[in-house]
């Protein structure tokens, strides 16, 4: 017997793939008219990086171009809107010719959006890129331009200002052909070579894969038959997270949405990732379906994802920084507990499908419709296992002071927390007698010298084992009292966190603080009390780069808070 099996539906959705028409160039002569405008993303402004520019101009200078303009603004934190409202402010100087750098790190995608906006406004432009941000680029214009005057040079934090100026002259030539050649030249300068989704994703919605493969009958009963193939494929193809899938068919996405009352076209977030795609509802089922979830998990993963959607979570850089967090999403409330995420002993490690599948799911859309692929289109330098999955619940039996939904709202509703974060990182103490020695342990672990928050003072997550949380209640803390201490004394002293680690991100009113603390107010600490007796309680520190935590109440979709699953139910 011959047969064919179903079709898969694709979980990249349908890409657009604009192709952006580049701005005329222009000659030699009207460059030495007109005025070169240069913008720094201010990466230019640590190392020896700033001989980017400096090298640049006075190889103008000695072709006789002088006239240069100078803009130094960072792109994090802004929206591809304002992104482009920024290009147009720069292009009200009407320059002849644009440079753009640099494209080494995390505002690589946000810089490139800069750039097209130029080239849209009739400004040839050239986009200076180093590793790792240069494949990341080259993707976000693959998907959102279909080609842009790329320069790459090889250069990193210790290289001296005589490497740097020796890859400006390497590269030179490209960078006058970005600004002056003519339309056949110009099409191989902007030319593109993406290793990614060369064939973009069919407008039918279907993978083609299970068309070329036909049953046969000693195969048929066999479970999970033709697994293999089908792996193979979406491996191959860079579909999925490297596990093994639940391939995704109609009838298991409709099933899907048996608790999910939510338009399948909505959108939860807004031209995210190197491909700009929005994400919709029917994306995240699709991701819920591969990643193993059940129906009953949807509105959930609809909450986070709105969560992770608040601009304050700065998502655009998120999903493809070079930081090896991933996104946590912890779950407080009585509907955490009815579809069975748990917060009991082992919570962040294996054992628990609803944690697993609900932290994979959310990492599977960053994959699948971002395309936030490691090694092609995503900075991770060695990444971890937080970007598997990353979820958990806190468990209302062990509870010593109020959860996070009560702090919130009340215990009746169920919220989503959010935070961008480090996996767990442990705290043992098996041998202190009382609360306040337990919490001086914890506070050291609060920061080190190589995690962001030494540079970045933001949010994190206190994980107390039900013993180190009954010490520290029979001790007489509250909570805000456990906030009050580590704020206070989880710091550093000025000297060990100055030009080392990370160009610090700090509110204004740090600037002569010393010690340096780690979080910005007692409210960064979140506390929650989990897991299984014992020694071993954990911290959760954040990517903090202009990114909040985040929690939201799981509401229906008229806006109420719900109580119960069941009122989702179709």
């Amino acid at each position: 017997m011959k047969s064919r099996l179903n079709p898969l539906l694709d979980p990249r959705g349908i890409q657009d793939r604009p192709v952006i028409k580049l701005a005329p160039r222009v000659s030699l002569e009207e460059l030495k008219r007109g005025k070169i405008l240069f913008y720094n993303n201010t990466k230019l402004s640590f190392c020896n990086y700033g001989e980017v520019f400096v090298r640049i101009k006075e190889r103008f200078r000695e072709m006789g171009i002088g006239n240069f303009i100078d803009y130094v603004e960072t792109v994090r934190g802004k929206d591809t809107a304002a992104l482009e409202k920024y290009a147009a402010m720069l292009a009200k100087e009407k320059p002849a010719a644009a440079v753009v750098a640099l494209g080494d790190m995390g505002t690589s995608p946000a810089t490139c959006i800069v750039t097209m906006a130029l080239e849209k406004l009739g400004i040839p432009s050239v986009y200076i890129t180093a590793p790792p941000g240069g494949e990341l680029v080259e993707g976000v214009a693959v998907y959102r331009a279909g080609n842009l005057c790329l320069c790459k040079i090889d250069i990193y934090q210790a290289s001296t200002a005589e490497d740097v100026r020796k890859e400006i002259d390497r590269k030179w030539d490209y960078i006058m052909d970005s600004l002056t050649a003519g339309p056949g030249r110009l099409q191989e300068v902007a030319h593109i070579d993406f290793r990614m989704d060369i064939i973009p994703p069919a407008e039918n919605g279907l993978l083609p894969v299970t068309e070329k493969i036909e049953m046969m009958e000693d195969r048929l009963y066999e479970p999970g038959c033709y697994m293999e193939e089908v792996m193979e494929y979406l491996d191959r193809e860079h579909i999925g997270d490297g596990l093994p899938v639940i391939p995704p068919t109609q009838s298991r996405l409709e099933k899907m949405f048996a608790y999910c009352p939510f338009d399948p076209g909505m959108t939860l977030w807004r031209e995210v990732g190197p491909t700009g795609k929005d994400v919709t509802v029917r994306d995240v089922a699709i991701a819920a379906v591969m990643a193993g979830c059940k129906p009953q998990a949807m509105p959930v993963l609809v909450t986070a994802f709105k969560a992770l959607a608040d601009p304050r979570y700065n998502l655009l850089q998120s999903v493809t920084t070079s930081h090896p967090g991933g996104n946590l999403v912890l779950v407080s409330g009585p509907i955490a507990q009815q579809i069975g995420i748990s917060g009991k002993q082992g919570c962040l490690g294996p054992g628990y499908p609803a944690n697993a599948t609900i932290g994979r799911a959310v990492n599977l859309v960053i994959l699948n419709v971002c395309r936030a692929v490691p090694g092609i289109c995503d900075l991770d330098c060695i990444a971890s296992q937080a970007e598997f999955t990353y979820c958990f619940a806190e468990e209302p039996s062990l509870a010593q002071w109020k959860m996070i939904n009560e702090e919130h709202y009340d215990a009746q509703t169920t919220t989503v927390y959010v935070l961008k974060a480090e996996p767990q990182h442990d705290i043992i103490d098996f041998l202190s007698l009382n609360g306040h020695d337990l919490l001086d342990t914890i506070t050291d672990c609060c920061t080190t010298l190589g995690t962001n928050n030494a540079y970045i003072p933001g949010p994190l997550v206190l994980v107390l084992t039900p013993d180190h949380g009954m010490m520290l209640g029979n001790s007489g803390y509250t909570k805000d009292m456990i906030r009050e201490h580590i704020h206070l004394r989880a710091v550093h002293d000025v000297p060990m966190v100055r030009n080392r680690g990370l160009v610090p991100v700090r509110p204004p009113e740090f600037a002569d603080k010393h010690p340096m603390p780690v979080t910005r107010s007692p409210k960064d600490v979140e506390i929650v009390v989990v897991g299984g007796r014992g020694g071993h309680s954990g911290v959760i520190l954040p990517w903090a780069l202009h990114s909040e935590s985040i929690v939201l109440p799981v509401c229906l979709p008229d806006g109420k808070a719900a109580r119960n699953i069941e009122q989702f139910k179709r």
